[in-house]
């Protein structure tokens, strides 16, 4: 995969690009990450990338011409049609669902925004996506772009090493995921449930269904909204209101 980020400010992902799973997903050669400081494509003497808006009010907008030239740049050899993704709080709201999505492409290019927004063409004639990683509002889309990069590469295959990894993490399987416990295996009088040390991985595996029901159960209900509960589920969430009452 190749992915292009457009911004203003560059040096904000050395080292989150330069650590851990995205580092070493680099150097497997499952990714390629560009960073671009969308300035060089401005067109005038001062390098100028935003403008007052049209009509007044608060605030500076970012103006078309620097990101269009941009991306054509970043389009103009390529062999697929990337995905063209606006940070933008007004986009759709980031699930691991979008990530699962995006994980399947060849081609993205992230465009984080600045001050009070974008110059509207942007986002009606460049991005095929908008994406909001929360209800909150962030000084620029760098830290959306990064968490989203994070969340795509992790899901590219041999970059956890482990396969079913990313298949079991939360929401992937659209419940969250059960509790892990490791050694030792009484610590400070906390002990690891007996069923994790009995050997029988039917049972373990059975356990570890119910205990993942049970956690989203307590604590995302709404996930359970549309999930398609088996009669044996059905009957584990039964035992759990009854508990809880």
């Amino acid at each position: 995969m190749r992915i292009d980020i457009l911004t203003l400010f560059p040096n904000m992902f050395s080292g989150v690009f330069s650590e851990s799973i995205l580092k070493k997903a680099q150097e497997k050669q499952a990714v390629s990450l560009n960073v671009i400081n969308f300035r060089e494509f401005a067109d005038n003497k001062h390098k100028t990338v935003d403008d007052y808006p049209y009509g007044g009010g608060a605030g500076m907008v970012l103006k078309p011409e620097p990101i269009f030239a941009a991306v054509e740049h970043l389009t103009q050899n390529s062999a697929t049609q990337p995905r063209i993704i606006l940070l933008c709080p007004q986009g759709e709201r980031y699930t691991q669902k979008k990530a699962e999505e995006l994980a399947k492409e060849k081609h993205l290019i992230f465009i984080c925004g600045h001050y009070e927004g974008y110059d509207e063409r942007i986002r009606e004639y460049l991005a095929t996506d908008e994406i909001s990683i929360g209800d909150y509002v962030l000084t620029g889309g760098e830290l959306g772009a990064m968490v989203i990069v994070d969340s795509v590469v992790r899901l590219l295959p041999g970059v956890l090493g482990n396969e079913s990894s990313p298949v079991l993490d939360s929401f992937s399987s659209g419940l969250l995921e059960h509790p892990h416990y490791t050694r030792p295996a009484d610590f400070r009088g906390m002990k690891v449930p007996d069923v994790l040390l009995s050997g029988n991985h039917k049972l373990i595996a059975e356990w570890r269904e119910k205990e993942s029901l049970r956690r989203t159960y307590l604590r995302r209900p709404d996930l359970l909204e549309h999930y398609p509960l088996t009669e044996k589920q059905k009957k584990w969430l039964q035992e759990f209101e009854k508990n809880k009452r």
